[in-house]
């Protein structure tokens, strides 16, 4: 381009779209809004660290654990941690290590399971309750009354002892009786979003209601479905710890944090080998609390009034 045109394109009222100047700033979208709040709670960036390397830990168990968790070793009960066994044995001879990673397996497998299926339930329920309203919504929400009317300890601890305790029966008890929370913040959302102009449209469109629901709605109320689901995760590892630790949970020889407490119960256990318990409510507490933060930190981000 010669002088006499460049000249003539810096005196026009506009610039043309090819002459931007370098460094104008990309229109923000949504996403980078919300990862630049999340961004800005370190607890909830340090917590998202520390679950992608437990995550990590227990999907390569076999990999990094040094021994196999069912193995023992009678000549070596209750060793301290050092040397053959960084954190020593527990009263059969079993690696401490070995048994975490492969505990987290199970701890993190029923968590991530169970509240998929309820969050999955607590969704459709309330989507409808929140949609439809009139009858359909009172009856949906009295059946949720009733459920959460129980204690639900109590209801946990009769549900396992009537059927076998397994993984796959925690798992269903969990998916089955905790969805009732989900249900009702999903509906609270429905019900705001009903009104929009958007599906007023599509219902002038002839759009039918199930697709309004998940195609339109849905999308909508994603942000608190999510953080619901997240510090849903660290209540399941506390109930299942609770269960293993009663001896309603998972069985041995498979490894779960809670039943590795739960063969820690002795007092002389607990006061000289310290490792036992200490190592198996470690893993509990970070893992819990880690969740916790980042689903805080993922409400902050979800929410609009919270100013950057």
């Amino acid at each position: 381009m010669g002088l006499p045109e460049q000249k003539a394109l810096e005196n026009l009222p506009y610039k043309p779209l090819h002459n931007n100047p370098k460094g104008t700033k990309k229109p923000e979208t949504l996403g980078r809004i919300m990862l630049r709040k999340y961004m800005k709670n370190k607890l909830a960036v340090v917590s998202a660290v520390i679950l992608f390397i437990i995550i990590n830990a227990a999907i390569f168990a076999p990999w990094i654990a040094p021994y196999h968790p069912s193995d023992q070793n009678l000549l070596e009960t209750l060793s301290p941690p050092g040397g053959k066994y960084l954190l020593g044995t527990d009263d059969l001879g079993r690696d401490t290590l070995s048994r975490l990673l492969y505990g987290a397996q199970v701890s993190l497998l029923v968590g991530f399971t169970s509240v998929a299926g309820s969050i999955f339930i607590g969704t459709v329920v309330g989507a409808i309750a929140g949609y439809f309203g009139g009858k359909i919504d009172a009856v949906l929400m009295r059946f949720v009354d009733v459920i959460i009317s129980f204690p639900s300890i109590f209801l946990l601890i009769t549900l396992v002892t009537i059927f076998e305790p397994s993984l796959m029966t925690l798992i269903l008890v969990f998916a089955l009786f905790g969805w009732t929370g989900t249900a009702r913040l999903v509906r609270g959302e429905f019900l705001t979003l009903r009104s929009r102009e958007f599906v007023l449209a599509a219902k002038t469109m002839g759009i039918k209601s199930s697709r309004i629901i998940f195609s339109h709605i849905l999308p909508n109320a994603m942000g608190p479905i999510v953080v619901s689901a997240t510090l849903g995760i660290g209540g399941v590892i506390l109930a299942e710890t609770a269960l293993s630790y009663l001896g309603l949970g998972i069985q041995p020889p498979r490894p779960s944090w809670g039943n590795m407490l739960q063969s820690a119960q002795s007092l002389k256990i607990m006061v000289e080998a310290w490792w036992f318990t200490l190592f198996p409510g470690i893993m509990i507490l970070i893992t819990v609390l880690a969740f916790n933060f980042v689903g805080d930190g993922l409400r902050d981000a979800f929410d609009p009034k919270i100013t950057e």
